[in-house]
């Protein structure tokens, strides 16, 4: 399949696995790309030095294009933001912010910009400043979130700009991602479906809660301090919920939930950890590895797109 993200990234299939903090390190990256997606290695929080280390430990892995995803809050961002030019990878996805001081300096050195973004303004702020593409991503996805759903913030999205735009949140098969393609999407990024694979490396516990979810199974804390995560139910978030509920302060809130994302990762922490997962968490019930999940994906996607076309009688 080929489309103006497939082109730009000079990758096989318009699937994007998405920078998850603490989950896209440079085996799951280096994994996607090999299967003809394109991986990201998820900077989070971490410092430069550890991105520099993964970036180099994917390039052994793989000479297929991958790239990095840089939260903008983080405390080193300039540095990784040099570290990201200086290997020249081939994209840069970014969050939590503009990334406009960068851009200039990433492009001079061949890395594409791709910011994700959850409203038209901050799309159309980053065509003017040169972005390449942009993710669009809706609500339904894991970890922090915006407010408009996917199915109406994509389409609003493509009216608005000419670059390329990526669709995110709650896509889960084949049919979210030929949806996606009918709303004006050239790709899709997916994270949750990626947590379960045989490459990542998240604790057997973290994939197991993954695929025993149900559809309402996730739930959003933070929105009353104007941060909201959605992440799975579990002891923490029910406490979270509760103290939200009755003015608990931001600081006392904070407390619950920091280092909260590691203990479910690394730890395999259920129920004090932060198990951030989109609402399509209840559409995974297996693990396979990112081959076999790319071929179904698009086996699917192809086979969704010929069912409209039969409506259609075509």
């Amino acid at each position: 399949m080929n489309t103006e993200i497939t082109k730009l990234l000079g990758i096989q299939y318009p699937i994007i696995q998405g920078g998850m903090a603490w989950v896209a390190e440079h085996k799951l990256a280096s994994a996607v790309s090999e299967a003809g997606g394109f991986g990201i290695i998820g900077a989070g929080g971490a410092p430069a030095a550890w991105v520099e280390e993964q970036i180099w430990n994917a390039k052994k892995r793989t000479d297929k294009p991958f790239g990095v995803n840089l939260m903008l809050m983080n405390p080193e961002a300039d540095q990784i933001a040099e570290v990201i030019a200086k290997a020249k990878i081939s994209a840069v996805t970014t969050g939590a912010g503009s990334p406009e001081k960068y851009m200039e300096r990433w492009k001079s050195m061949g890395v594409k910009v791709i910011p994700v973004v959850a409203s038209v303004a901050l799309a159309k702020r980053m065509e003017r400043a040169g972005a390449d593409a942009v993710v669009a991503e809706g609500t339904e996805s894991g970890g922090h979130i915006g407010e408009l759903t996917t199915m109406a913030l994509v389409p609003q999205v493509c009216d608005a700009v000419q670059i390329p735009v990526i669709a995110a949140g709650g896509i889960a098969d084949g049919r979210g991602i030929a949806a996606a393609f009918m709303l004006g999407a050239k790709a899709v990024q997916m994270g949750t479906r990626f947590i379960t694979t045989e490459e990542s490396t998240v604790h057997p516990n973290y994939k197991e809660r993954v695929l025993q979810a149900k559809d309402i199974d996730s739930k959003v804390t933070g929105r009353g301090t104007g941060h909201p995560v959605r992440c799975l139910r579990n002891q923490m978030t029910n406490l979270y919920l509760r103290k939200e509920a009755e003015g608990a302060s931001f600081e006392e809130l904070e407390q619950l939930t920091l280092g909260g994302l590691r203990k479910a990762v690394v730890e395999g922490d259920m129920q004090s950890g932060s198990i951030m997962a989109g609402q399509i968490a209840g559409l995974v019930h297996e693990k396979l590895t990112c081959r076999e999940l790319l071929e179904k994906l698009m086996q699917q996607t192809h086979e969704a797109l010929q069912n409209v076309n039969t409506l259609f009688g075509e």
